[in-house]
């Protein structure tokens, strides 16, 4: 855990001024909601539209000369992908990006616009994963893991060593979780900067598989449900460094519904006139669900991305 504080540290320096440090904004009106103070970490408008680009940023600036001129493959639903894609080009590293057919097509289309190979296959996000790992392995090219990546968790953990700085006394702070890369490099950061902060972790009701897996003290399969946060969907790689990371850095986890999703994300729009994606609204109804027990305290709220279809926005708040 010290060796990744210190790598967050490294990053934290190395990623300016290519990656911006995000705005953490009081909300008035959703700590008059909750009667928390909260502190929204706009990770939505970081370039490409989410936190991703800080892991994505870090990964190919660390790269040697070898691994440059052969490019490197990754596997995403969206996020990762552009983020990937976006830091490749402005390095000149070519990206091939798997991905599922089921994927946004708001983000594979930003994905191809960013000038990466888009490769999409019929089935699941934890086997699109698996396979985009043995291709790279076949082409002796380098893999990268939207999360199961040390460098990648090292950048996403800037958001923590952000935080301290904005809000000292920070009191918790709620993430939303899929593959558990940003959860973990937050709590890294945290542990080292501010010990006594807790670190919730929030996941969709209806696609929970890492927090079972916490729960049942190894990584599982199972089943998932359609959700609004996709960017949070699928299972973890087996063996994943995330897993030991989040038993050790998470304080507490939260469940919530599609329609506390939903309404997390109508509040937003309302309230602080920005359109966020699933994922974000994840983190926000955790923090609204858990409201009572975090009466007067600061409470950051990560708003991870905002790269969501007009039409399905729409959908989700009316």
């Amino acid at each position: 855990m010290s060796r990744l504080a210190e790598e967050i540290t490294a990053a934290h320096a190395l990623l300016r001024p290519q990656v911006a440090v995000t705005a953490l904004t009081h909300s008035p009106a959703l700590s008059a909601h909750t009667g928390c103070e909260i502190y929204l970490k706009c990770e939505h408008l970081q370039h490409t539209g989410s936190f991703k680009f800080r892991g994505a940023s870090n990964k190919i600036l660390k790269l040697n000369d070898s691994q440059r001129n052969k490019g490197v493959i990754t596997a995403s639903s969206g996020n990762h992908g552009q983020a990937l894609a976006l830091a490749g080009r402005r390095a000149g590293v070519a990206v091939t990006v798997y991905t599922t057919t089921s994927a946004s097509p708001l983000k594979i289309d930003a994905i191809k616009a960013y000038g990466a190979q888009v490769i999409s296959l019929d089935t699941d996000p934890l086997s699109v994963e698996l396979e985009a790992a043995r291709q790279a392995h076949q082409q002796e090219t380098l893999f990268i893991s939207p999360y199961n990546d040390a460098d990648i968790i090292a950048g996403q953990g800037t958001i923590g060593a952000e935080l301290v700085e904005q809000l000292p006394d920070v009191d918790a702070v709620f993430v939303a979780v899929g593959g558990g890369g940003l959860i973990s490099g937050i709590g890294a950061a945290l542990s080292q900067r501010k010990p006594d902060t807790e670190i919730i972790g929030c996941w969709p009701a209806n696609a929970p598989t890492l927090q079972r897996s916490l729960e049942a003290g190894h990584i599982i399969e199972m089943e998932e449900q359609e959700t609004l946060s996709d960017g949070t969907a699928g299972g973890i790689e087996p063996g994943s460094m995330t897993f030991p990371l989040c038993q050790k850095v998470i304080d507490r986890t939260v469940l919530v519904s599609e329609q506390e999703i939903r309404a997390a994300m109508k509040s937003v729009a309302r309230h602080e006139r920005w359109m966020i994606e699933g994922a974000a609204g994840v983190a926000l109804a955790g923090a609204i669900k858990l409201a009572a027990d975090y009466q007067g305290k600061k409470v950051a709220v990560i708003l991870c991305g905002r790269n969501i279809l007009l039409e399905k926005f729409l959908d989700a708040v009316q």
